[in-house]
């Protein structure tokens, strides 16, 4: 019914992604496989009840509606088995508003903040661009996968620190944590009056045969500590519309966010933020059925050709998101280097592993959610570049 092989020219729509080219990686023609956003089409369930609303001319002042809050709240019991509350919802207008309007909320300046590298590039500016103590606890790469350093984790523990942020599943590494890791988090962050920060916005892209597991679904106390992001945005292909959802069970820390959101004005969002979003949580479970073995398809592609024509690039086994880590270690280059020889020998365009911190030297992010064809044609490129 989806038609996710459908080649859609972006250019000349102001569009990060594409429009940006040039002066992201010096020239216009590479083949973007960067900013975690997708090449497909916005599905019809969703334009459909845009254009509905633009029907009526009048484009004043909304609030969020009962039916808004009741799609998230069936949304994440039926897609995660996770029952909320509408009481526990607060707005924010984006994930990454909410990752720095926490660290307003929960931190003050000097204290310490823990993130866990190599990790999306914005948790570092939460805390560096306020004035926070920037702790890692990097994550270590076993023959097992990569892995959260609970031992690390606890020689960092001291009474400064007030908060880490986590990426669940993870990027740029691909892993979505079991539920006995989380429960380990948890059980050091409680101990020690640590408030978890999770950010589950790629929950939804879950590869089988692995599950989302909530942080703050794990129990009383991981709801008490817990501060879940979650948003349509990249499930969905809606991040222009910035428009995400915060789930807070401890009305204590409900309260502290709150009043930061409101101090900063950033309550209201957009009309067409909240029409999308309740539009994809109450009809895109059929689409995004049909979406997550597409992607699979596209990871499986990497994996083999890489396997089979590309021995110096290991591409780690992603358990969730439509991103793929490769390792081009063998390689022999610096970040720098991998990425210059990406961009101007293979003509492909992506996210340079350093730029995640520690950890992610030598690794590059590739963007799958493309059609096919353009994903071979980055392939090939890679290979011709590599090996001519």
């Amino acid at each position: 019914m989806w038609n996710f092989d459908e080649e859609i020219n972006r250019e000349n729509t102001s569009c990060i992604k594409y429009d940006l080219r040039e002066e992201v990686f010096g020239r216009a023609d590479v083949i973007p496989m960067w900013v975690a956003d997708m090449d497909f089409k916005t599905p019809s369930f969703i334009t459909d009840a845009l254009a509905s609303r633009l029907k009526h001319e009048i484009l004043g002042y909304t609030f969020r509606s009962d039916s808004y809050f009741n799609s998230i709240i069936n949304w994440i019991s039926d897609r995660h088995g996770w029952k909320i509350s509408r009481e526990w919802i607060e707005f924010s207008p984006g994930v990454v508003p909410a990752l720095n309007m926490c660290t307003l909320a929960y931190t003050q300046k000097g204290e310490g903040i823990i993130i866990q590298p190599p990790v999306y590039t914005p948790f570092h500016g939460a805390v560096k661009d306020h004035e926070r103590m920037l702790l890692f606890n990097n994550l270590l790469e076993t023959e097992e996968g990569w892995m959260m350093d609970f031992d690390g984790l606890r020689k960092l523990v001291s009474p400064s620190v007030k908060m880490i942020i986590i990426s669940n599943p993870h990027n740029p590494v691909g892993r979505a944590w079991r539920k006995e890791e989380l429960e380990e988090l948890v059980d050091i962050c409680y101990n020690n009056g640590i408030i978890i920060i999770s950010d589950e916005i790629h929950s939804d892209l879950i590869l089988p045969p692995n599950r989302h597991v909530p942080v703050a679904s794990l129990s009383e106390k991981a709801a008490a500590i817990t501060v879940t992001c979650m948003a349509p945005s990249k499930t969905f292909n809606l991040a222009g519309l910035s428009t995400s959802s915060m789930i807070i069970p401890d009305p204590g820390l409900m309260q502290k966010y709150r009043k930061t959101l409101l101090s900063l004005h950033m309550h209201l969002g957009n009309i067409f933020g909240n029409v999308a979003s309740e539009a994809a949580y109450t009809h895109g479970k059929d689409w995004l059925n049909d979406l997550m073995p597409y992607i699979q398809g596209n990871v499986d592609l990497v994996m083999n050709y890489c396997r089979e024509h590309l021995p110096d690039i290991k591409p780690v086994l992603p358990e969730a998101t439509y991103m793929i880590w490769l390792d081009c270690r063998s390689m022999g280059m610096s970040g720098k280097e991998l990425q210059r020889f990406f961009v101007d020998k293979a003509g492909v365009g992506m996210n340079e592993g350093s730029l995640f911190g520690p950890g992610g030297e030598g690794f590059m992010r590739m963007n799958l959610a493309c059609p096919r064809k353009t994903l071979e044609k980055a392939l090939k490129q890679i290979d011709s570049a590599i090996n001519t």
